[in-house]
């Protein structure tokens, strides 16, 4: 199966209302009064991250990107579980998980340990509590709203092949933070919450997650490349497509000439057309090439 495939058959098994037909970036569940904000996300060695890397930068990276999918909900963190493979660097895994866990102000609350062999497989259970009803989704954009995006794109990119030449013995020389230790836009997203219409975190490519977010709504999104900010603007198709940015892909309604948090206006949402997605004036029926899918 592709990745959609399987999710397409997950969503014949009988599903909470949470769930949100399993096409958001986390389920939402209401508890009494509060509002909980749940996402599970995995790292495999050799295809989320390289088998010669820092295990404490791993571990920081599994953290990282689930509180992404919070940052996206406009939700405050409240504790993670986590699903580790025992292997090699196991001590600097420990020290890496205490330093996001401090980072982020978020405190463990249990998980499970397994030993196994081959390819490590690493997971991570984040809860949150929304800060803002009705949470955010990826499915509220409207015609007319304006289409944002903070912080620039492709900087992972570049730090994952700083960090891959320097594995080869290059020397490399480049920053690769932006690839190791990404940061959750937490405080953008609570700021963001009562005011966008649609809400998602850029985990596998702007073009890739822009089209998601217009099949989600159920509209036409065009995009204007030159008008996003990239790390490397000779390549910036690349920086589009790559991925593992997690900064926030959102819509406001024309209404709001300003966000509340610094973000870069990339175009705009559409009466649904024939294609969900406009890339400066393209359009672009298939997501194959956007960004990163398992499995196509």
């Amino acid at each position: 199966m592709t990745e959609a495939d399987f999710i397409a058959a997950l969503r014949t098994l009988p599903l909470h209302p949470g769930a949100r037909g399993l096409a958001d970036d986390a389920a939402v569940l209401d508890i009494g009064d509060t509002t909980l904000v749940l996402t599970h996300d995995m790292l495999v060695e050799g295809t989320h991250y390289l088998p010669s890397q820092d295990m404490a930068d791993v571990a920081f990276r599994l953290v990282a990107t689930n509180l992404s999918d919070l940052a996206s909900k406009g939700a405050e963190p409240l504790g993670v579980l986590v699903g580790h493979m025992l292997g090699a660097g196991d001590a600097r895994f420990v020290a890496g998980l205490h330093e996001a866990l401090a980072a982020f102000d978020t405190p463990l609350l249990g998980g499970d340990t397994v030993a196994g062999t081959g390819a490590r497989a690493l997971g991570l259970t984040a809860i949150g509590r929304a800060t803002h009803r009705p949470v955010p989704a990826r499915s509220g954009a409207q015609v007319g709203d304006g289409l944002f995006v903070t912080g620039t794109l492709g900087a992972a990119m570049l730090g994952f092949e700083a960090l891959r030449e320097e594995g080869k013995g290059g020397g490399g020389g480049g920053d690769s933070s932006a690839y190791r230790r990404p940061r959750p836009r937490l405080a953008q997203g609570r700021a963001l919450a009562p005011h966008v219409t649609a809400m998602m975190d850029v985990s596998d490519g702007l073009l890739l997650d822009a089209f998601r977010l217009a099949e989600a709504s159920g509209v036409t999104l065009a995009v204007q490349s030159a008008a996003a900010p990239v790390a490397a603007p000779a390549r910036r198709y690349d920086c589009l497509t790559w991925g593992d940015d997690y900064e926030l892909l959102f819509t406001l309604p024309a209404s709001i000439a300003k966000p509340p948090v610094p973000a870069t206006p990339i175009g705009r949402v559409e009466p649904r057309g024939f294609v969900p997605l406009f890339v400066d004036g393209e359009p672009i029926a298939n997501r194959a090439g956007l960004g990163y899918d398992h499995r196509g």
